[in-house]
């Protein structure tokens, strides 16, 4: 008989996105039983992964009376499957996993942590939400970073002493590479529609002030003044109100194209020149793994995850972070840097096939499974 593995995310939308493929190979070894709030796009995630799916309704942001009934929901789920592992990750989902899952007595408990949220936050909140995390790890057996950047943070914020090795080299789920290939024939082709400017940039992501979006808007638009054939392409749902000079120019500016969220977001890659993501605060960003999978090499900030896929005038250039004129100074020279720029590509692709196999990163988790 298999043992029981429960995959915990906050919402189903990060077991979708975030895990896809994982599941299906860890159920070849593990009776894996997910569970996220979204019932219907986790029905999906069942289907796809051909695992057994259990909705549990948790709300992301701090909700006392919400939180308090998602945590009993998750204990008594938890005492009736009486698994083996729980493993989460994603903030809320893990705060409360964790919790229930000490409680119900299950035997393994991992935290993978994928970003640490009070790093871009002050005052009150920022302290709840160390808390917070404190509070996770102590209630884990085992806690793994998704990168060595995160795990410097955690050390030093002091919020867990005892901290697991990343797996691999980092990422939760590493990179597709058969699916993330710019020599796909049917991408170039919609590539080509996407295509309107001598110049591309490129950045996928929630459209958010941490996100880097008003510095990235703002160079752009410098940029296009006196290169009036380039173009910005934003792929994203906004989560939260920007500055509304930033919505106003996102909105009317005409070599600005929003184009919300996408379930494939390699057509914009591949109709680009260079991917931007100038991001406050990351675990290990996967947008910037399938970019340069896609042979797109990346402007990033010099912050966790980021700095250990891009190395600096190899496969990308790193910038400090909050820096729009550092922005607008390295979106100008990789534009003005034809050669550069294609040397880049074809690094970029080379560092994620020897670095983030989707492949290795799997039968690393399998491992950490094994040896609990």
């Amino acid at each position: 008989m298999l043992k029981k593995l429960i995959r915990l995310t906050t919402v189903s939308l990060s077991q979708n996105l975030l895990l896809k493929g994982q599941l299906k190979y860890l159920s070849n070894y593990y009776e894996v039983v997910a569970v996220a709030s979204g019932a219907e796009e986790l029905r999906l995630v069942g289907e796809r992964e051909g695992v057994r799916c259990q909705p549990i309704e948790m709300c992301r942001e701090i909700s006392i009376f919400s939180d308090i009934r998602s945590l009993f929901k998750l204990y008594f789920l938890f005492k009736k499957e009486k698994p083996y592992i729980v493993h989460a990750n994603t903030p809320k989902g893990s705060l409360l996993g964790m919790i229930a899952a000490k409680f119900a007595g299950v035997p393994n408990r991992i935290y993978t942590v994928t970003g640490l949220r009070f790093e871009t936050e002050k005052g009150l909140k920022r302290a709840v939400l160390k808390f917070t995390e404190r509070l996770t790890c102590k209630f884990a057996t085992k806690v793994i970073p998704e990168g060595d950047g995160v795990k410097d943070i955690m050390i030093k914020e002091n919020i867990c002493s005892d901290i697991s090795p990343k797996i691999h080299n980092g990422n939760i789920n590493g990179v597709d590479l058969n699916y993330y290939d710019a020599n796909n024939n049917a991408i170039k082709e919609k590539a080509l529609s996407l295509r309107k400017y001598d110049f591309t940039f490129c950045f996928v992501g929630r459209i958010t002030k941490h996100k880097g979006i008003n510095e990235l808007v703002r160079a752009f638009v410098r940029l296009n003044k006196d290169n009036p054939h380039t173009g910005l392409i934003l792929v994203g749902p906004i989560e939260e109100k920007l500055d509304s000079e930033i919505q106003n120019i996102i909105e009317l500016h005409p070599h600005i194209r929003f184009e919300g969220y996408q379930v494939d977001i390699r057509p914009y890659l591949s109709a680009s020149d260079i991917f931007v993501f100038p991001s406050y605060r990351e675990g290990f960003p996967n947008v910037v793994l399938q970019a340069g999978a896609m042979s797109l090499p990346s402007i990033v900030t010099d912050i966790s995850g980021s700095r250990e896929i891009i190395q600096n005038n190899v496969n990308g250039v790193i910038i400090p972070p909050k820096d729009e004129d550092a922005l607008y100074d390295a979106m100008k020279r990789m534009m003005n840097s034809k050669d550069e720029l294609k040397a880049m590509g074809e690094r970029a692709r080379e560092v994620i096939e020897k670095n983030f196999d989707q492949k290795d990163v799997w039968e690393g988790i399998k491992s950490v499974y094994d040896s609990l």
